[in-house]
This record gives structure tokens, C-alpha cells and sequence, in this order.
């Protein structure tokens, strides 16, 4: 039994003398913009000049484009009632979102966000992604789903871990140069994942981002949405009813 225990031991340290760390980064704040403090922010994306965010939480859920040097909404959708939005994404000249635990999801017309269509998922939604040819939703589970942006029909499952042990409560998604991000709920973290092997590939730190005289105790959330404008190559950040969004780069400690 002994002689088992340090097999298994010498095992492991032998696994992780050979694996590295995964790389921590840390940011820099390149620019501050106003976000709505009333906002729930569950999904976020950039498209031509704004950004486009679903906010949550039952009876106040909504799909609407922001003017982003003022975080004034041009453009705003309502859902019903009974639903509490999550995340969105735009793929196929369509804007895709999901809902809580209800497990239907709305598709809107980009332009006027009126809905469009409807489908249905088992389990959790959680947040939208799209790489351009897929979607990519996660559930709060370690899998991420992949959708065909045609059917809305679920194709396969990437398991996302870390060292080999999965990494779950997979939040807010964005799409950034071949590589998925992910807010980690409840957490300052997010994980950039290889999309090939669901391999946490190095993690970014966004701790202090917020400072503690812009948080409001009971009403300031965590950590949620994130943005990237491809032409300019900017990445924006922001929280769930935080009064700022920020533009920020990512950065070696």
C-alpha cells in the first residue's frame, strides 16, 4: 500500500517537473469608456464602431448596441420575462444569443436586433462566440460546445483543462487571433484557450482592474465580457454592472 502511495507520488512530481507553468499575464490600461452601471453584462462583441452586449437577470434582460466612447445604448431589445439573457455573438451575418436555464436561444436582424428566429439547446446557456465558421457556447460546465451557425445544432464538445484537470464555471467567450478567451465566473481570470486540444494555454490577471472606489458593495458584480475589435486589434473588458469598460493590453509580468 505504501510502496503504491509513492509510486503515484513520484509519478506526479515527476509530471510536473516536466510540464512548465502555464504563462500568467498581467494588463495595461490603454483606455477608460463609460459603461451603464445598470447593466448585467452577460455577452459582449465589437462590430463596426460598437459594441453589441446582453445584459441579464429576470425582467431586465436586453440585446442592445452601445456607442462605445460613451456607453449609451443606440439601439435596445428587451426580452421577455420570463427569460434571463446570457451571451451573444454575431456570426453569418446574424446575432446569435442564448438564455439561462430556458433553453432557448433568439436569433436578431443586426440591424434593428428584432428577433428573427428561435432554437432550442438542452441544459445551461452561458455565452456565444463565433470563430467565423463556428460557434462556440459555453454552459458552465469544462465543455464548450460547437455549434453549426447554419442549424444552430450542436456538432461536438472541446474539454478544456488544464494540466490535464478540467477547468469549469467557462464563462463569457470571445474569439482573439486563433485562441478562445474565457472569463472564469467569479474569478479575475481569464483562460486563453487552444481551440485544438481545449489546452489552457496561459491565463491573464486582471485583478485591480476595477478600482474599490468605483464599486458599489451589494450592487457591483464580477468579472464578465469581453471584446476585440480584429481591424485595430483592441481588447475591451468590462464587468457585470461596472461603470467602466476598458481597452486594455495584455502583457508579460
Amino acid at each position: 500500500m505504501i510502496f503504491c502511495f509513492w509510486v503515484a507520488l513520484v509519478s506526479l512530481l515527476a509530471r510536473d517537473v516536466s510540464s512548465p507553468p502555464i504563462p500568467t499575464y498581467t494588463y495595461r490600461v490603454v483606455h477608460v469608456f463609460p459603461h451603464d452601471s445598470a447593466a448585467y453584462t452577460e455577452g459582449l462583441f465589437y462590430r463596426d464602431g460598437y459594441l453589441y452586449e446582453s445584459t441579464g437577470l429576470q425582467g431586465y434582460s436586453s440585446v442592445r448596441k452601445v456607442r462605445l466612447e460613451t456607453g449609451e445604448p443606440v439601439l435596445m431589445r428587451k426580452l421577455p420575462q420570463e427569460y434571463f439573457g446570457e451571451g451573444i455573438t454575431y456570426c453569418g451575418h446574424r446575432v446569435i444569443g442564448v438564455t439561462w436555464k430556458s433553453h432557448v436561444g433568439f436569433v436578431y436582424d443586426p440591424r434593428s436586433l428584432a428577433v428573427e428566429g428561435r432554437f432550442q439547446y438542452p441544459g445551461e446557456g452561458w455565452a456565444l462566440t463565433c470563430n467565423d465558421q463556428e460557434i462556440i457556447m459555453s454552459d458552465g460546465s469544462s465543455e464548450l460546445r460547437i455549434l453549426d451557425p447554419r442549424t444552430l445544432q450542436e456538432l461536438r464538445r472541446i474539454r478544456v483543462t488544464a494540466r490535464g484537470e478540467p477547468v469549469d464555471q467557462l464563462n463569457e467567450l470571445e474569439w482573439v487571433r486563433g485562441t478562445i478567451l474565457a472569463n472564469i465566473w467569479r474569478t479575475n481570470r481569464i483562460a486563453r484557450i487552444d481551440p485544438n486540444t481545449g489546452e489552457v494555454v496561459g491565463w491573464i490577471d486582471l485583478t485591480g482592474l476595477l478600482p474599490a472606489r468605483d464599486r458599489i458593495p451589494g450592487h457591483t458584480d464580477v468579472l464578465n465580457g469581453i471584446a476585440y475589435d480584429s481591424d485595430a486589434d483592441d481588447l475591451f473588458v468590462t464587468g457585470k454592472r461596472w461603470p467602466k469598460l476598458f481597452e486594455i493590453e495584455v502583457v508579460a509580468r
